[in-house]
């Protein structure tokens, strides 16, 4: 039996936490992360936590229905970080706090994320921190 490399196990769960991610899954992509998970929101705060995360994506699938696309994945020899790149195909369903008026607007914008990988006690990775980058004024110029 081949037991895989720290790289191509990271890879491997980043691909696995976008796969929950596109399939709407909010209990797989949840079971990916880090009890104490670090949540980097595109121009905004750090949030903490596996609970504050899972009421992120309630607010996120209130507001957007998204899938990424081109999905490219690298990680460190090590498998302790990765990064990933991406499309995201998207819709503003419900007007989002502080943003413009939804009304089903659909976008399609380049976004990217970064990870820090963790070994739980079993010695499954646990993604620790999520940092999200996407260009807001791209965004904003699509949905106005």
């Amino acid at each position: 039996m081949t037991t895989a490399s720290p790289q191509a196990a990271a890879i491997a769960l980043v691909e696995s936490y976008y796969a929950a991610f596109n399939a709407g899954d909010w209990d797989a992509m949840l079971s990916r992360l880090a009890d104490d998970v670090a949540h980097d929101l595109n121009q905004g705060p750090r949030e903490r936590g596996r609970d504050a995360f899972a009421a992120f994506l309630q607010r996120m699938d209130r507001s957007y229905r998204e899938q990424l696309r081109d999905i490219v994945v690298l990680a460190s020899d090590d498998g302790t970080r990765a990064a990933a790149e991406y499309v995201v195909h998207g819709e503003y369903k419900a007007t989002d706090e502080g943003l413009p008026p939804a009304s089903g607007q659909r976008y399609v914008l380049p976004g990217g994320a970064f990870f820090d990988i963790v070994q739980d006690e079993g010695g499954d990775g646990r993604i620790a921190r999520v940092s999200n980058y996407y260009n807001l004024e791209d965004w904003l110029a699509q949905v106005r």
